[in-house]
């Protein structure tokens, strides 16, 4: 293992996923979030295919056993980013990133639900704690249906996020069922190939013809995308998930100075509370998982041999 390697990894990984989410709200006023679903996913393949065929693992790289179980993944991860892609054209991208943050939280309970997961007392009061973030991130926004001016728009925007972090979780627990059977490239390859092909779903919703630079924006995208995803399944071949998984956070950082220097964005102080809610239930989820990871390891080891 190579634990500063993983980790410059992941770091670069955030780094690219946030320059996306920038391109990404820059042109949601022109073009539909299924239209951008589109080319982030069709875009990315390209990049996957030749990071695998530059690793000399193209063939088992992409092989699978389980279509069907790709084609679930796919479904919810695709509706997340549609989600979540037009909630960045309604939100400031600092709040935007800090409701996806549920994901993770939520995954815990949908694990539990669906997969039969043991959720212990800890577990259980680090993720309300990251719930009452959540809550505390989307208060200002609750109340403001009825109000005039941007405040249903930005409303519906905090929802749309939210729902996107609920498909997002639902893509993990699929995941989570997966990984044992199926190798994470592949995961990553035919996620991109039906997410493209799924989005085409869309097309009655109005896509549009873009112009040369919104085109290549939407390229960049999409190129982006396929990066990210190289760096962040690369970091977890050099470091452990115990020692890259917080560096995701970082994310909150560069949300916060890319929405403030591109797109004029202060965040207020309820949504910063909330985020940082939502950051230390994250990281202390990851903690205790690295703990009882730890602590099977010993259990095993200390087993007589059968």
């Amino acid at each position: 293992m190579q634990p500063l390697r993983g980790i410059v990894l992941k770091i670069a990984s955030v780094l690219v996923f946030v320059s996306m989410a920038s391109i990404v709200k820059l042109i949601s006023d022109d073009v539909p979030p299924g239209e951008i679903v589109f080319f982030r996913s069709a875009f990315a393949v390209p990049v996957i295919l030749v990071w695998l065929i530059a690793t000399g693992d193209i063939r088992s790289g992409i092989a699978t056993a389980r279509p069907l179980s790709h084609l679930w993944r796919a479904l919810a991860g695709t509706v997340a980013m549609g989600f979540a892609f037009a909630a960045l054209g309604l939100l400031p991208l600092p709040e935007a990133t800090a409701i996806g943050y549920a994901a993770p939280l939520l995954t815990v309970i949908f694990a539990a639900m669906f997969l039969g997961e043991e959720v212990r007392l800890f577990r259980i009061a680090t993720v309300a704690l990251g719930l009452v973030g959540v809550l505390i991130v989307l208060s200002p926004r609750l109340g403001s249906f009825g109000e005039g001016g941007m405040a249903p728009v930005e409303a519906t925007g905090a929802m749309m996020a939210l729902v996107g972090a609920v498909f997002a979780a639902l893509a993990q627990v699929f995941i989570r069922g997966m990984v044992h059977q199926e190798r994470t490239s592949a995961i990553v390859f035919w996620f991109s190939v039906n997410g493209a092909l799924l989005s085409l779903v869309t097309l009655p919703w109005g896509w549009v013809l873009p112009s040369p630079g919104t085109a290549a924006l939407l390229v960049l995208a999409g190129t982006c995308g396929g990066i990210g995803q190289v760096l962040l399944t690369s970091a977890y071949r050099f470091a452990p998930a115990s020692v890259v998984a917080p560096f995701e956070y970082a994310s909150m950082l560069l949300a916060l100075l890319v929405g403030y220097v591109a797109f004029a964005e202060v965040p207020t102080p309820v949504v910063l509370t909330g985020a940082a809610l939502i950051v230390l239930a994250g990281i202390l989820i990851i903690w205790r998982e690295h703990q009882l990871g730890l602590e099977r390891s010993r259990q095993r080891q200390s087993a007589p041999p059968s």
